[in-house]
């Protein structure tokens, strides 16, 4: 038996782009219980009942409700084995404009989880954290930053419910609502050919929806608790994305957007102090240990795996793997498939 087999599941934000991916992939290869999809948009939800019937699909479960309401994540999470928490606010410039319904989200929401949590016996939750809450420059990063430190300190708080919290952060995710894959990709379709970039030295890191459901996967399946899961993925330079897209465009320059960064980071070298390479069905990741002494159970499974090299960290303009040319096109032309825009 598969550890999810009969298993209950649930997925804040769960008719976002992730949930739908993680849904489809955890139907098509476990045996769960139920799986429960928890959001507030009530019209996102009937969508995707449509590309879920219930006569095909007879574990899914639909759950309106919103992370923020306490009452509300106790009903929801009676019975839960799993909880995968993907609901976040993330549109940085409406975030910077908009602070405290972010806070509320992204924190107070976060909080709410893991207390529900533990008084219900959840036995395992993971959280999707970002690139962003590395040496954060906008608030949304700042969020996501206080979101990790607190399902880390979680662990401490489980005592004998044996609850235990772990994190997975990955970067930009190709042809996510709100990508720049999106958005290229929608204005070639208006008949746009001159693309926006806002630094041509602009750097991202990739990973697609499928490796960040393999991910959360080997989160939920090893995380002893107090983990962070970064995914090895590959860099890519926006202007190289751009001519890949539309070779026949030419481009213009808008400026770096207030709380963008040029380059992004998915490992600062002031927590690298602990990390480990594990590879795992030929993907390679890094597991940054928590430095608390609550937990003992990661340090102690982790610990013969490959340390990183004093000094190490991981950022986008000096990854060793770069997507360009031929190997680029092939990336995206199986990755934009599903892309709406």
């Amino acid at each position: 038996m598969s550890f999810l087999d009969n298993k209950t599941i649930l997925i804040t934000g769960g008719t976002g782009s992730f949930g739908k991916t993680f849904v489809r992939y955890v139907l098509s290869h476990y045996k769960p219980k139920k799986v429960i999809i928890l959001s507030r948009d009530e019209f996102k939800q009937w969508q995707m009942s449509k590309e879920f019937p219930e006569d095909r699909f007879p574990q899914l479960r639909f759950f309106l409700g919103d992370i923020r309401d306490k009452d509300r994540l106790r009903l929801a999470f009676d019975g839960v084995d799993y909880v995968v928490h993907a609901a976040a606010l993330k549109h940085v410039p409406i975030l910077e404009y908009n602070p405290f319904e972010a806070v509320k989200t992204n924190i107070i929401g976060a909080q709410n989880i893991i207390e529900t949590a533990i008084e219900k016996g959840v036995k395992k939750v993971i959280a999707l954290s970002t690139d962003k809450a590395v040496s954060p420059v906008n608030l949304y990063g700042a969020t996501k930053l206080t979101m990790e430190k607190l399902f880390i300190a979680g662990n401490a708080y489980a005592g004998a419910k044996d609850t235990s919290f772990a994190i997975v952060r990955y970067g930009n995710v190709v042809g996510s609502r709100g990508s720049v894959v999106q958005l290229f990709l929608k204005l070639i379709s208006e008949g746009c050919r001159e693309l926006p970039i806002t630094d041509t030295r602009m750097t991202r890191f990739w990973i697609t929806l499928e490796e960040g459901v393999q991910l959360v996967l080997f989160a939920l399946e090893r995380s002893e608790g107090g983990e962070v899961f970064v995914p090895k993925i590959p860099s890519v330079r926006v202007v190289d994305l751009a001519k890949v897209l539309c070779p026949e465009c030419g481009f213009r320059i808008i400026g770096i957007r207030p709380g963008e960064k040029l380059h992004e980071s998915l490992i600062a070298e002031d927590e690298a102090r602990d990390v480990r390479l594990v590879k795992h069905k030929e993907k390679e990741y890094f597991v940054i240990l928590p430095q608390f002494s609550f937990e003992a159970r990661a340090l102690e499974v982790w610990k013969d795996y490959p340390k990183m090299q004093e000094g190490f960290f991981y950022r986008s303009d000096k990854n060793d793997w770069w997507l360009e040319g031929e190997e680029l096109k092939e990336f995206l032309r199986s990755a934009i498939e599903h892309v709406e825009y």
